[in-house]
């Protein structure tokens, strides 16, 4: 098979099942390429091979069997704030132990190993996944491979970089404030955030906001890999409800003509970097042209009024790491974040709640009311250069740096409401770095952006698309 590491999942699951390339096979080639890349991109923090070419093996040999697991065969790498029975999870902190973990394997995780896919491999993320770039101080910086000298984004940057590097075909990712939309934004990608409760977890962070998923090269990929991990949970407190069929069934499917809210300038006039705004304007222009009915929106994505509580929820969260982390190691954003919130009453930390739901409800009133689906630009500013977003960080811990919210500026808000969204890499800068936009749906409406998303992928088609350093000797 020519050049394995850049075929879709789907296609690739395939030619697994035909038995046209083997699991060792594909997966000697991802590693082959992580040996090739990773001194320059830093995506990948960890390996264990042996233990990635037994299970290569295994799945060999249930093809041979007839198993027909949706993708049996198919390497992918976990995020390295997602715990794995057996892997160290570091959480991109130096706080953190190096051995094994001991506990359960997220659920999620679960789900893929279901789904045939072989653990190759863990990413890198910032420390605890709180700042919009894959950069920390145990791991280093990770790097754009459409451009080193800019980040790919974060917290799921390792994950984004290594799956538009080329290393692999797909990557494990979750999103609590735009972690999946981000990186795929800046590295090219597709990056779909499910609903609240779509994707099981052991427990829920951030009152659900924190969700499970992937970046992947393709439409089809995301809706077949949501397909792989959604499902009911009877032990769980948040349940997304069942689809009406399978979410890859969606990608192709007519939508009929829906009511497209386009905004393309940034919240209560928030200046946005042109090359973003166009981003969201040519999606605008390709669903009219598609039959859509498209018209301007404004949506408060971003206000001094949310930003209050979330910071309380994400600061709170830190909590979930006592007893097992040296928060002495903590880098400096993060140690301020954790006086913060120690320095907060359970009083302040039950009004920050309430005030999120609150809020949440407002900001969802729009969808079904006005419009159907609501276009962004996913970022509100390029790439920014690698190492700034954590200089910035460590330099005023605590202080709202302009690039930071630039970043998150049309994605949090998404993770408050438990909608799902979706980031393509509809266009670009001058210099050829990726720019994406943002589709979000109405409540538990994935069907709906799978829909959109798929006629957009052949309207703007973007598969052609690589960066110079995979062709590179």
């Amino acid at each position: 098979m020519n050049d394995p590491t850049r075929q879709s999942i789907v296609s690739l699951a395939a030619a697994l099942r035909a038995r046209e390339v083997s699991s060792v096979e594909l997966l000697d080639a991802c590693l082959s390429e992580v040996d090739r890349l990773n001194d320059s991109l830093n995506a990948i923090v960890w390996r264990d091979d042996e233990a990635a070419r037994a299970g290569a093996k295994a799945a060999d040999q249930r093809l041979a069997s007839g198993d027909e697991a949706p993708f049996l065969g198919v390497p992918l790498p976990i995020k390295d704030l997602t715990e794995v029975q057996g892997q160290p999870v570091s959480y991109g902190s130096r706080g953190r132990s190096a051995a094994p973990w001991e506990g359960a394997s997220e659920k999620v995780v679960d789900a893929f190993r279901d789904a045939g896919f072989v653990l190759a491999c863990r990413t890198n993320t910032p420390e605890f996944g709180h700042i919009t770039a894959t950069e920390n101080l145990r791991w280093g910086i990770t790097r754009n491979p459409w451009d080193v000298s800019r980040t790919p984004g974060g917290s799921s940057g390792g994950a984004a970089s290594a799956t538009a590097g080329g290393m692999f075909p797909a990557a494990h990712a979750n999103d609590g404030g735009g972690s999946i939309r981000i990186p795929a934004s800046c590295c090219g990608l597709v990056g779909l955030k499910p609903s609240r409760g779509r994707v099981p977890r052991i427990s829920q962070s951030w009152l659900g906001a924190v969700v499970e998923g992937a970046v992947t090269r393709t439409v089809a990929d995301s809706a077949a890999i949501l397909d792989a991990i959604a499902g009911f949970d009877r032990y769980a407190w948040y349940n997304a409800p069942a689809p009406e069929r399978p979410f890859a069934d969606e990608v192709g499917a007519d939508s009929g003509s829906l009511r497209i809210g386009l905004m393309t300038g940034g919240p209560s006039g928030m200046p946005i970097e042109p090359v973003c705004s166009e981003a969201a304007r040519r999606v605008g222009e390709a669903l009219e042209q598609l039959g859509h009915v498209v018209e301007p929106a404004e949506v408060a994505t971003v206000s001094e009024e949310l930003i209050g509580p979330f910071i309380a929820l994400v600061e709170a969260s830190l909590g979930e790491y006592l007893g097992d982390t040296d928060f002495d190691q903590a880098e400096p954003h993060i140690a301020a974040q954790v006086a913060n919130a120690q320095g907060r009453s359970s009083l302040e930390y039950a009004r920050a709640a309430k005030e999120i739901e609150r809020l949440s409800r407002e900001l969802m009133a729009p969808w079904g009311r006005d419009f159907d689906v609501l276009v962004t630009p996913t970022l509100g500013i390029a790439p920014p250069p690698a190492g700034l977003i954590m200089e910035v960080s460590h330099s005023a811990p605590g202080e709202p740096a302009e690039v930071v919210v630039g970043t998150v500026a049309f994605t949090a808000f998404a993770n408050v409401t438990g909608q799902p969204a979706i980031s393509l890499p509809v266009h670009q800068t001058e210099d050829g770095v990726p720019v994406g936009a943002q589709l979000v749906g109405s409540p538990f409406d994935e069907a709906a952006l799978l829909q959109l998303a798929g006629a957009l992928e052949q309207a703007l088609p973007w598969a052609d698309r690589q960066p110079a350093i995979i062709a590179a000797a």
